[in-house]
């Protein structure tokens, strides 16, 4: 399903599906209330009224199921009825998984998505997903003809009039931002170096009329960053730090997010084995969702500061690289003493939240990172895990998932019982944990946030996504709606409005989360 054009329209006309293949998909409730009326342009002449009442009438999704109208050209599939409450109404995962397995074959295709308006935009997001860009399977280089599958939204419940423009161009958005992300966490290192990274930064600042600040080589060393230097020096391709800065007039706070850009993990000289090495081109996860979520917002009109700040290098293995019981000097001003090189994308991520702070004075923080294997072990596959020093906003990243269909689910925020891990006789701080089975991914997200103090007045968001950052072999592009449906609030876009939980002074259980403080303050 590579190189495959996404269209969201509000009506996708009517075609024979032999011409045009169809899949319509959504709760069997929600199917159940479509009219014939609007699907007999999209099914007749193979598909009869009677026909399309008999397939719904066997329809059975446990979890989910789905039944063929005409052949091959035309199906039908019903998404869960209900969803445990840690999930998202909205079924993304098994969207993802209905399209993929369901989708009939075909150069020009159609969706028709039925679900609530509150369910588009994790429903579009997760309908993305199926369409990975990359590949470099010879028979796709031969292919001449350009694929396109045209999305077509029936709405139903409270909200449930025609998809408006904004809502489409919303969707257009976030869609390519998640396909963006998605892309270069699939693309192989020998492509995806830093050098590449730093391109496709320089193309999206283009397209926002941006020019990223950068730093690198040994100006990352000059100007104090240790961490980051010190990961990526043994590498061909030097590391870096970029930034891109989107301040419009009016803005009332500052926001940074940082994402980890590990374009591969060797893990040093503390080498990874065999089985544990391959897939680390995956590593840059965090930095690829920085990416494509400061794309889709600034051009949906993001009202605030918003920096993207990206920590790129590769964790390399050469003469030059950082050995264990090497002491590096951080952005900080801390010193660390290396026990464990493959416990670098905090290193960096360190130095990156840093500088949001002392240079770019942010007053919230989000840092998003592929950065334990722990992870999967602690919230599962499917949900990132967040560590962040304010309950209210660690409630606001697992309503924001439940939203978007990038699940969340907390981590503990413990420093005076975790932090002591990483005690050093030598440094202020070593950078791996000294217990391994004492909330491992936790300590990772603390050593991070000891680089800007476990006393700083902002607001600060540790996102764990190694494990829901791909599915099997596939990136799935995690991070993007997150941040979009996070920080919804702050943008001029009525759908991202809609899925923040933040800043919502009509419902007090949702709260405005800055009424006590302006450091804390998203509307």
């Amino acid at each position: 399903m590579a190189n495959v054009g996404l269209q969201f329209l509000a009506s996708a006309g009517d075609a024979d599906p032999q011409s045009r293949p169809l899949l319509l998909l959504g709760q069997l409730h929600h199917l159940h209330r479509v009219p014939w009326s609007h699907v007999r342009g999209k099914l007749q002449p193979r598909v009869t009224e009677e026909l399309w009442q008999a397939a719904l009438s066997t329809l059975n999704p446990n979890p989910t199921d789905s039944c063929p109208l005409y052949l091959n050209y035309a199906t039908v599939a019903a998404l869960p009825s209900r969803v445990s409450r840690h999930n998202s109404p909205s079924a993304a995962h098994f969207i993802t998984r209905l399209v993929r397995t369901c989708l009939p074959p075909g150069t020009h295709r159609c969706i028709l998505m039925v679900c609530e308006r509150s369910d588009a935009f994790a429903s579009a997001c997760a309908l993305a997903r199926a369409f990975p860009l990359f590949t470099h399977r010879s028979s796709a280089s031969r292919r001449t003809e350009k694929k396109s599958v045209m999305v077509e939204f029936f709405l139903l419940g409270q909200d449930n009039g025609p998809v408006e423009v904004s809502t489409l161009q919303c969707l257009t958005s976030a869609t390519e931002g998640v396909r963006l992300a998605a892309r270069i966490v699939d693309t192989p290192c020998n492509e995806m170096n830093t050098d590449t990274f730093l391109e496709e930064i320089k193309k999206v600042g283009k397209d926002l009329g941006i020019a990223p600040t950068i730093i690198r080589d040994e100006e990352l060393k000059t100007r104090g960053f240790g961490g980051l230097y010190g990961v990526g020096k043994a590498a061909l391709h030097p590391p870096a730090l970029a930034i891109l800065s989107h301040t419009p007039d009016g803005a009332t706070q500052t926001i940074a997010w940082v994402g980890k850009g590990i374009v591969y993990d060797t893990g040093g000289l503390s080498i990874k084995g065999k089985t544990t090495m391959p897939g680390m081109k995956r590593d840059c996860g965090g930095a690829a969702a920085v990416l494509g979520a400061f794309r889709a917002a600034v051009k949906q009109g993001f009202k605030d500061n918003l920096h993207a700040v990206f920590c790129l290098a590769e964790n390399s293995v050469g003469p030059n690289a950082t050995r264990p019981d090497d002491i590096h000097l951080l952005y900080s001003g801390k010193t660390v003493e290396i026990n464990n090189t493959d416990a670098e994308g905090r290193l960096v991520l360190a130095d990156g939240v840093c500088y949001a702070c002392k240079d770019l004075g942010a007053d919230i923080i989000v840092d998003m990172a592929t950065l334990t294997g722990a992870q999967g072990i602690a919230t599962g596959k499917y949900h990132a895990a967040v560590l962040t020093n304010s309950a209210e906003w660690e409630e606001a990243c697992v309503k924001a998932g439940r939203k978007c269909g990038d699940l969340v689910h907390p981590l503990v925020y413990c420093p005076e019982l975790h932090f002591s891990e990483f005690t050093s006789a030598v440094a202020d701080m070593k950078n791996s944990v000294a217990d391994r089975d004492n909330s491992p991914s936790s300590c990772a997200g603390l050593f991070i946030a000891s680089h800007i103090g476990f006393d700083w007045p902002g607001v600060w968001v540790h996102l764990d996504i190694a494990a829901p950052v791909h599915a099997g072999e596939r990136a799935t592009g995690f991070g993007v709606a997150l941040l979009l449906a996070l920080f919804g609030r702050a943008s001029e876009d009525p759908l991202l409005n809609l899925v923040s939980p933040l800043g919502c002074e009509s419902d007090d259980q949702e709260g405005d989360l800055g009424r006590d403080s302006k450091r804390r303050r998203l509307v």
